[in-house]
C-alpha cells in the first residue's frame, strides 16, 4: 500500500492550522478543538473563513482512508507534546498494531471477522485494523473516557470508517454479543473500586486489584468459544504480585497460545516494557505456545524470521 507523504504533510499542515484557529477562537483544548474541526470538515458550517478554505484544499487533496489516518496519527503525535495524555490514553505504536494484524490475519482466516476493543482510546489501533485488514471487520470499541470516544468517532467520520463504539468501564458487566477476536493495549494500574472487582475470580483479598487483570477476565465472556483475545501487557505479567490469581484463572478459563516479547526500544525510557499475550477461550484442545523475544520491529530480516516462524506454527496448532 503506497502512501503519498507530499499529501499527507499538506493535510497535516492544513489541519494543524484549523485546529489551532479554532482553538482560539474558542478557548478550547487541541483535542476538543479537533473534535470540533472534524465536524465542520463533514457539513461545512463555520464563521472562520480560514477553516474553510483549508477544508476546501483538504477535500481537493482526496486523501484515502489509510492517508487521513496516518496524518491523524502525526497531527496527535503534535498534540502529544503541548497537551499530554496520561500513559493509559496515549495511541498504540503503529509497528505494534501492524504485528496484532499479522497475528489476527494468521489465526483468522475467514473473510467475516467480529473484533471487540476493550479500551478502545482515540480509535487508532481501531482504525489500523480497518485500513489494513483484507477483511470485512465488524468493530466494536469500549472505553470509558467520552473525549476520547468523541475524538475516535468523528476522525472515523471523516475517514469513512464502520465504526462502532460504547462508553462505559470495560471492567463491569456490558451487554454485548460474543466476538471472534478481542484486543486491547491493556490500561495498567489499580483499579479503585473493590466491590466490583471483588466479583471476579481474579480479585486480590487485600489490596485493590490490577485492572488489567479485572478486563483479562471480563473480556473473556465477551469471546466466542475458540476466539482469540491479544492483549498487550505489561513483560512481567505472570511474575508480578497478584500473578497467581491470574494465573489460576487462566488454568481454567483460557490457554495461553503465544507471547510475543517486544523491544524495550519500542517504549519511553524508564517505562514498562510490553509483550503480546494472546489467549484462546478454552476448546478442550491443548496447544503448545509460541513463545519469541522480537528484539527488532526495524530489522526486516528478524521480522521475516518471526513471521515465518509464527505462520508454521499457526498452521500446525
Amino acid at each position: 500500500m503506497i502512501m503519498d507523504f507530499e499529501k499527507i504533510e499538506q493535510a497535516y499542515t492544513y489541519l494543524l492550522e484549523n485546529v489551532q484557529i479554532i482553538q482560539n477562537d474558542l478557548a478550547t483544548s487541541f483535542y476538543d478543538a479537533l473534535i470540533e474541526q472534524n465536524g465542520i470538515y463533514l457539513d461545512g458550517q463555520t464563521n472562520l473563513e480560514q477553516v474553510k478554505k483549508n477544508n476546501q484544499a483538504l477535500k481537493r487533496l482526496a486523501l484515502r482512508k489509510e492517508e487521513w489516518l496516518r496524518t491523524y496519527q502525526f497531527l496527535l503525535m503534535k498534540a502529544a507534546q503541548t497537551e499530554p495524555l496520561q500513559a493509559n490514553h496515549q495511541f498504540t505504536p503503529d509497528a505494534i498494531g501492524h504485528l496484532m494484524i499479522f497475528i489476527i490475519e494468521q489465526l483468522c482466516p475467514t473473510e467475516d471477522l467480529s473484533l471487540l476493543e476493550l479500551g478502545s482510546g482515540m480509535g487508532i489501533l481501531g482504525a489500523s485494523f480497518l485500513t489494513s485488514m483484507n477483511k470485512n471487520v465488524d468493530y466494536l470499541g469500549i472505553e470509558l473516557d467520552d473525549l476520547l470516544i468523541d475524538l475516535a468517532a468523528s476522525m472515523a467520520e471523516v475517514m469513512d470508517l464502520q465504526m462502532g463504539f460504547v462508553q462505559g468501564d470495560a471492567v463491569r458487566p456490558q451487554v454485548l454479543k460474543e466476538s471472534d477476536i478481542i484486543v486491547s493495549d491493556l490500561p495498567v494500574g489499580y483499579y479503585p473500586d473493590d466491590q466490583t472487582a471483588s466479583r471476579y475470580q481474579v480479585a486480590a483479598k487485600d489490596e485493590h486489584t490490577y485492572a488489567h487483570h479485572l478486563l483479562m477476565e471480563q473480556s473473556l465472556k465477551y469471546l466466542k468459544t475458540g476466539g482469540y483475545a491479544i492483549f498487550l501487557a505489561p513483560t512481567d505479567l505472570l511474575t508480578s504480585p497478584q500473578s497467581e490469581l491470574l494465573k489460576s484463572w487462566l488454568t481454567e478459563q483460557a490457554q495461553l497460545v503465544a507471547i510475543i516479547a517486544l523491544p524495550e526500544d519500542l517504549f519511553a525510557q524508564g517505562a514498562q516494557s510490553k509483550t503480546i499475550f494472546v489467549l484462546q477461550k478454552k476448546t478442550g484442545e491443548a496447544i503448545e505456545p509460541f513463545v519469541y523475544p522480537l528484539t527488532s520491529l526495524r530489522d526486516s530480516e528478524i521480522l521475516m524470521d518471526f513471521k515465518e516462524k509464527f505462520q508454521i506454527w499457526s498452521q500446525y496448532s
